[in-house]
């Protein structure tokens, strides 16, 4: 064999990855059950002020002063979007008609996002910028990892790291914006008296588990990429251990 690549510090690498894993699929299984179990649960709290998901979008779009952004429905449950590239809130049918507490906090939400490219919010413009880079570095990147392995290449393996590293940027980038969309949504929810006290309260813990979710991704992703470094490294000083000198 031309060169030693250190299986051991590929286990090692594997081992810490596999470590570290079990308590972010915690966190990711526990996140995506608060979400599920918030929106459940306040989709069945009737708001005092009867405000419909597409009223309360709108409501947050006009407190903020931005005007233009259409807002409709669209299939799914929390499929609820802001689309940047025609201007459109799309609302699920579970928020756009319905006059819930859960679906006010949805809705407020996403005309949060739409009123971030309005006022040229600096983290979403990045991350729109980002999208065209993200998504080949998140198709190529699987591929050059898995051909610098079968070929044993240090070069595409970092190639293939680099790219994934864009993916993990990416959701380090969204956090930002998925906190502050809900800032922006609470904020107006208050001040204008969309939602009473407890309403309130409600439509902050489907928002909050709603950003957890944003968390458990980005925590996945740094941990496949730290992975990846870990063998890169773990193979890389394995070049200089043995070299072709004697018989393997």
């Amino acid at each position: 064999m031309p060169y030693y690549y250190g299986g051991y510090g590929t286990f090692l690498a594997n081992n810490i990855y596999f470590l570290l894993l079990i308590p972010v699929m915690v966190l990711s299984l526990w996140a995506q059950a608060q979400v599920s179990g918030n929106f459940s649960r306040y989709s069945r709290v009737f708001n005092r002020r009867r405000l419909t998901g597409a009223q309360a979008a709108a409501e947050v779009l006009r407190a903020n002063g931005v005007y233009g952004v259409t807002v409709t429905s669209t299939w799914g449950r929390l499929t609820d979007h802001y689309d940047p590239r025609d201007n459109t809130i799309y609302l699920s049918q579970d928020v756009y008609s319905a006059a819930t507490v859960a679906a006010v906090g949805v809705a407020a939400h996403e005309a949060g996002h739409a009123v971030q490219y309005a006022v040229n919010y600096a983290p979403v413009r990045l991350r729109s910028a980002i999208v065209p880079v993200t998504n080949l570095g998140s198709r190529c990147s699987m591929i050059l990892l898995l051909i610098g392995l079968l070929l044993y290449s240090q070069s595409l393996f970092l190639a293939g790291i680099l790219l994934f590293s864009l993916t993990t940027f990416f959701q380090l980038v969204t956090l930002p914006v998925e906190f502050n969309a809900s800032r922006r949504a609470l904020e107006t929810i208050e001040n204008r008296n969309l939602l009473d006290g407890e309403e309130l309260a409600g439509a902050r813990k489907v928002l909050r588990a709603a950003a957890l979710t944003y968390v458990a991704a980005l925590l996945m992703s740094a941990l496949q990429l730290l992975r990846y470094v870990l063998i890169f490294l773990s193979r890389n000083g394995g070049r200089g251990g043995r070299r072709g000198g004697g018989r393997e």
